[in-house]
């Protein structure tokens, strides 16, 4: 296997990556608001992506892939809101432990790391194209 077919995998692994942290940053934005359905329940949960490398032995290099899914255990925020539905006996609604701004920096660091491995993807099959151009 050549050099630019291995960057091309190893940077399509990246991509993969990404793309599921993605997914998952854009289910906490769309749960940001997501309180519990009774009278004390806990809201929505933030998630959390991690990876790890995985040796690739018919590749013969590192891949990135999904380590684990996890539940962001930060404390959750509390409001008074007494007569909202999912407040407790105090009043207290607790709501998710989303916060936006954090989320908008993951999702552009995610953004940011798939477009620098597309990027890997792109000059690596122009080398290949301009090797076979001079190849001719």
């Amino acid at each position: 296997m050549s050099e630019f077919s291995k960057a091309m995998n190893i940077a399509a692994s990246g991509m993969l990556a990404q793309n599921l942290r993605l997914r998952v940053i854009s289910e906490n934005i769309a749960n940001a608001e997501s309180v519990g359905t009774t009278p004390g329940a806990d809201p929505y949960r933030r998630q959390t992506v991690s990876f790890k490398n995985r040796l690739d032995r018919e590749l013969g290099a590192n891949l990135i892939e999904l380590d684990k899914i996890r539940e962001d255990q930060s404390a959750f925020t509390i409001r008074n809101d007494p007569n909202h539905p999912a407040a407790d006996a105090e009043g207290r609604v607790k709501l998710p432990n989303v916060r936006s701004l954090i989320e908008l920096m993951d999702l552009r660091q995610a953004q940011r790391s798939y477009q620098a491995n597309l990027r890997v993807i792109d000059v690596s099959r122009t080398m290949v194209s301009r090797t076979i151009e001079l190849l001719r």
